[in-house]
């Protein structure tokens, strides 16, 4: 329930700041956090789970933002930032017909973060813990 409302919040507020005079939402490309991340093949890991319930997801990243949608990969969103550091962002989404969800991503190395999103896909809670770990190059 606590997540909901935290997501519901984020939504408000970035529809707020989308509405305001002259403004708009922030995009999640040019975030801080994202700047020094490599591009190339990532492998997405469950964390706290002994052994993983799921195989690690591979992830080809050729845009860095890529990390901040992963309950919505593929699908078109909007974005709106809610922390934007060096080691850190986070961001709100709203994906129209898809859902929403918030990810918090924090920066350990420039191959190396940890991701929590949480929101709803295609009508279906979902929470998530992830150690993004930079691979090798993309196929």
């Amino acid at each position: 329930m606590k997540w909901r409302i935290l997501l519901l919040g984020g939504v408000m507020l970035g529809c707020v700041a989308a509405m305001a005079p002259g403004g708009s939402a922030p995009k999640a490309a040019g975030m801080l956090a994202l700047h020094g991340l490599e591009k190339g093949q990532w492998e997405l890991r469950e964390r706290g789970r002994t052994p993983p319930e799921r195989q690690p997801r591979k992830v080809c990243v050729g845009d860095p933002a890529q990390l901040m949608q992963v309950g919505h990969p593929r699908a078109s969103c909007s974005r709106f930032v809610v922390a934007d550091e060096a080691s850190r962002a986070a961001v709100t989404y709203q994906c129209n017909g898809a859902g929403s969800g918030r990810t918090d991503l924090r920066v350990e190395t420039s191959r190396l973060v940890q991701i929590d999103a949480q929101g709803v896909a295609n009508g279906a809670p979902f929470s998530l813990a992830l150690e993004g770990r930079r691979v090798g190059n993309c196929p």
